[in-house]
């Protein structure tokens, strides 16, 4: 990667979401870079695997499992990591849950459910850790979509929750931006290898997704995890609010249905 191996040394992450996709690469990453990393997800299983490479690099590293609706659970899993690594310098809000399904056969529940998990969720675990990213400052990086920015069919839940994300961002970053902390998000199109993707689309809509994107391809974890690395270090320093699409430009062309 483009980055010192140094980079975030010294520095304490926590994770949610971290054991699969996406989130497990932004964790390796951090801690590839110096930064000591806790991971979170609902189910232990998805959490070991990633725990013992975040060990193999050298760094302190713990997980520990919780439910991001769940405010005592959250709070158990900051207190976790400020006894398993003694601070908290960056947060990455990234749990999320999603489904494809026509609004008009959606329930109540089924989109509750979105909404709590991908919204609440990161209003808790950034309302929890503030504490603690206001002792020296530090940086919210919130894991949103492109889904919101155009009517994608199928995703009316996911689509509120993300532009919920988005637009709590902005608050967040004018409301904690005095106290030094730093509030981002990105805003990842499909990426391969991740379950998003693996359940969301079908061999054709991957392939009009490459077809319709101006560089050609679907993005990497990589991707991701990098434009993370810039976003919750001091490259950028004075980037506040920001959330940052990395999709190669698909969602400027398309706004259909996933599975299509």
């Amino acid at each position: 990667m483009p980055f010192r191996d140094d980079l975030l040394k010294g520095q304490a992450a926590l994770v949610t979401g971290g054991g699969t996709g996406i989130c497990r690469g932004i964790a390796l990453a951090l801690a590839a870079h110096g930064c000591d990393v806790a991971i979170t997800s609902r189910r232990r299983e998805h959490l070991e695997p990633t725990l013992a490479e975040l060990g193999a690099t050298g760094r302190r590293a713990i997980a520990e499992p919780a439910d991001v609706r769940d405010s005592a659970a959250v709070d158990r899993v900051i207190a976790a990591t400020m006894a398993g690594l003694g601070r908290l310098d960056i947060l990455v809000n990234g749990a999320a849950g999603n489904f494809v399904c026509l609004a008009e056969q959606l329930s109540p529940n089924g989109f509750g459910a979105v909404v709590d998990i991908d919204l609440k969720g990161t209003f808790n675990v950034s309302r929890a850790a503030l504490p603690h990213l206001k002792a020296r400052g530090g940086s919210i990086l919130n894991i949103s979509a492109t889904l919101q920015y155009l009517g994608t069919v199928g995703q009316s839940h996911a689509a509120a929750a993300k532009a919920g994300i988005d637009s709590l961002t902005r608050t967040l970053a004018c409301e904690w931006g005095p106290y030094g902390i730093r509030v981002n998000g990105i805003a990842p199109g499909p990426i391969e290898g991740t379950e998003g993707v693996r359940r969301l689309t079908t061999e054709h809509s991957r392939d009009s997704a490459v077809r319709g994107c101006p560089l050609g391809r679907l993005g990497t974890i990589d991707d991701i995890a990098n434009a993370a690395l810039f976003l919750c270090s001091g490259a950028a320093s004075f980037v506040n609010g920001v959330t940052l699409v990395v999709d190669g430009g698909l969602w400027l062309r398309s706004a259909r249905m996933l599975g299509e």
